[in-house]
């Protein structure tokens, strides 16, 4: 059969009619301008929570799922940090770090191996409240999961090699805190709050090192026992044969804890004060201000969350728009409310540019009185409500989730339905409940505010704010007159100055990916140190020439630099107590030009000098020297002290040789320097703490 032409172009028009209906019936419908309403919340359906006790105290509690063949467990006790001596915190913390390193008849290798085998995990870890293990396993390997976990808890090894491991790890990782602005502010905020209180209390290097290994075993001893513990499990397993597994490894393992000691109330504050951590050289400003809060099982939660949401508790909150999106003073600003089991606290954050610190501490201020003062909107209200109920869900999706969902609510005194009604009662938050539990929780006007920052920037602007206490990043008092540089004498012995010429490896994670040369010279009556750095094949080159006078006081300086494609110069001349000129240091967004006019004390070192001073001081156990350093990339003299704080055998590819192990602090970060312990005081090695890489002698 053919198609005449005439039956082609009726068909066409009728396409085409079609076509015209369809879409002027389109745009005759009317299409919804905005979503449907949600469905009402209902409470979270989880299977029940099954408990049981053994016969040592233990108290099991058990959410049996059979979906996948998997479980999760954490077993906690009331033996973390507020129980630890009072001079030496971090015990709690050192021996959770012991626990999966060798128990029973196991090394720390063979716990590792076994419960990898298993697919599964292991850990221990401590809060200022209590000392958990947990862990997550396939099913079928429960019996060796529970066999572990009594061994760990019950049995530990505590060897002397892996004390001094743990000890050696525990003060690495102090030192990089340590260095951390943000850590400091918090270790200063604690202490600024709860004062005697032993939340208020941080492990300290002098702590840690007065840790032994009697101690952490009578520790143990004392604090982990069964009564009072919990154990939580979710997953593949019935009670039956979790109270079977449980009481086989648990054989022997008997007793309650010693009586907590008595705590100290933490002090009242009745009116806002800055602490002001002096951190010469700082760039930045860390801001951390808030107050004690709520306890764990406090009425006042449910709001204060919907509250603490619409404030700073996402990056969609108040202070993250304003701070952030509307002054561009940040990268982030936010808030939060702690949760132990005494009485815990409201905080506010951000980290700002020193030129804007004043600035951002007062619209921060400004938006805690306002959430505390003004009834929140609906158009607020409902998304920080929103937000928290649907994100619920993903906080106990998984087993080992879950387990620690529910240890927190065994350990907190939470009610039973917290986690299956934690949704309905966050949506049935009002505006006035936010408003109240704000009031009550946010006090910017008896807030304690901690500010890590270079108090010589930073002092005078403050003091405009709140009433300023000035202290060292080591907690020492200071007077606005301290900020300021003084004469200080070098504690050097010139008669040990010589010419000499030193090559160093530039270490990376371990990996030789460059080198150094240091040499200097005598010309005239003074010395030019000159410096040639070079990493990965040109990603880093650098060239300095220093000159001084006899006594090190710097005359010139001039540094050409490429670090990764960025060309950095710097040229300084020294005259008269004064250094000025131009430095450029290196940034994401390219190099940035310092102008530098400063003036130097006597006594003064450039920093490119202290690489040549240090065989020049008199070192012996426990020696501490301050010394003036210029930076000329930060415009700053900062004091800094250098302490040896050890003694160490350093195997570098020059030799083995017995070291002081001297730290310098004061500066921006802490750095390690090991210098020989003989006559000759040769440096051996520059290790950078926190950062991956060390130099090291080569010959």
């Amino acid at each position: 059969m053919t198609t005449t032409r005439r039956s082609v172009v009726a068909l066409a028009s009728l396409c085409a009619l079609g076509s015209a209906l369809s879409v002027s019936s389109l745009h005759a419908q009317q299409f919804p301008t905005s979503p449907p309403a949600p469905a009402p919340l209902k409470p979270a359906s989880l299977p029940a929570f099954q408990e049981a006790t053994l016969e040592n105290g233990v108290k099991l509690v058990l959410v049996e799922n059979h979906q996948n063949p998997v479980i999760a467990f954490r077993l906690t006790m009331p033996a973390g940090g507020i129980y630890d001596p009072a001079d030496r915190a971090g015990m709690s913390t050192g021996l959770a770090s012991l626990l999966t390193k060798g128990a029973g008849a196991r090394s720390a290798e063979e716990i590792a191996s076994a419960i990898e085998s298993a697919g599964g995990s292991l850990t221990a870890f401590s809060d200022d409240d209590f000392l958990s293990v947990s862990g997550s396993v396939l099913s079928n390997s429960a019996p060796l999961a529970f066999e572990l976990l009594g061994d760990v808890v019950a049995r530990p090894t505590l060897s002397e090699e892996e004390v001094e491991l743990a000890r050696t790890q525990a003060l690495s990782g102090l030192q990089l805190e340590l260095a951390d602005p943000a850590a400091l502010a918090g270790r200063f905020f604690a202490k600024g709050l709860y004062g005697e209180h032993p939340y208020g209390r941080a492990a300290t290097p002098t702590s840690v090192r007065a840790i032994t290994r009697e101690g952490l075993r009578a520790f143990h001893a004392a604090r982990v026992k069964p009564q009072g513990a919990v154990l939580v499990v979710a997953g593949d397993i019935t009670m039956a044969s979790l109270k079977t597994l449980t009481a086989r490894s648990f054989t022997g393992w008997t007793g309650a804890p010693a009586p907590a000691p008595a705590l100290v109330a933490p002090p009242t504050r009745t009116a806002a004060e800055i602490v002001l951590v002096h951190r010469p050289g700082s760039v930045q400003s860390n801001l951390l201000v808030g107050n004690l809060a709520l306890g764990p099982v406090d009425p006042m939660r449910f709001p204060a969350t919907v509250a603490n949401r619409v404030l700073g508790g996402s990056s969609d909150a108040r202070l993250f728009m304003v701070l952030r999106e509307q002054k561009s003073w940040t990268y982030g600003a936010y808030s939060g409310l702690s949760r132990p089991r005494g009485i815990g606290t409201f905080q506010a954050n951000a980290e700002v540019r020193t030129e804007v610190t004043d600035s951002a501490l007062v619209e921060m201020l400004a938006q805690l009185r306002a959430i505390s003062a003004t009834p929140i909107p609906v158009t607020e209200l409902q998304p920080a409500k929103n937000a928290l109920a649907g994100g619920f869900p993903l906080r106990i999706e998984t087993s080992q989730q879950l387990a620690e969902q529910v240890a927190v609510m065994n350990l907190y005194g939470l009610p039973a339905d917290y986690l299956q009604t934690y949704r309905t009662r966050i949506e049935a938050v009002t505006p006035a409940q936010a408003q109240q539990a704000a009031a009550r929780v946010v006090q910017p006007d008896k807030a304690l505010i901690v500010v890590v920052g270079d108090g010589t920037k930073l002092y005078d602007k403050l003091a405009a704010v709140a009433p300023v206490r000035i202290v060292s990043v080591e907690g020492d008092p200071m007077t606005k007159a301290d900020l300021t540089p003084r004469a200080l004498g070098l504690a050097l012995d010139f008669s040990k100055v010589a010419a000499r010429r030193d090559s160093f490896v530039v270490m990376v994670q371990g990996n030789a990916l460059g080198s150094s040369v240091y040499s200097v010279e005598q010309s005239g009556s003074g010395w030019v140190l000159r410096e040639a750095t070079n990493i990965m094949n040109g990603m880093v080159d650098q060239r300095t020439t220093l000159e001084t006078d006899a006594s090190l006081t710097p005359t010139s300086l001039v540094q050409s630099a490429s670090m990764q494609g960025q060309a950095l110069n710097t040229n300084i001349t020294f005259d008269k107590g004064r250094a000025s000129g131009s430095a450029m240091t290196p940034s994401q967004t390219g190099p940035t030009t310092v102008a530098v006019d400063a003036v130097l004390p006597p006594g003064t070192i450039d920093s490119d000098a202290l690489q040549f001073a240090l065989p020049l001081f008199r070192w012996q156990d426990e020696a501490s020297f301050t010394v003036n350093i210029f930076n000329a990339g930060k415009n700053a003299v900062t004091p800094t002290t250098l302490m040896v704080v050890g003694s160490e055998s350093v195997t570098v590819p020059a030799g083995t040789f017995d070291t002081w192990k001297i730290e310098q602090k004061g500066s921006e970060n802490t750095t390690m320097f090991y210098v020989t312990k003989d006559a000759a005081h040769r440096l051996v090695k520059i290790a950078p703490v926190g950062q991956p890489i060390e130099v090291v002698l080569a010959k």
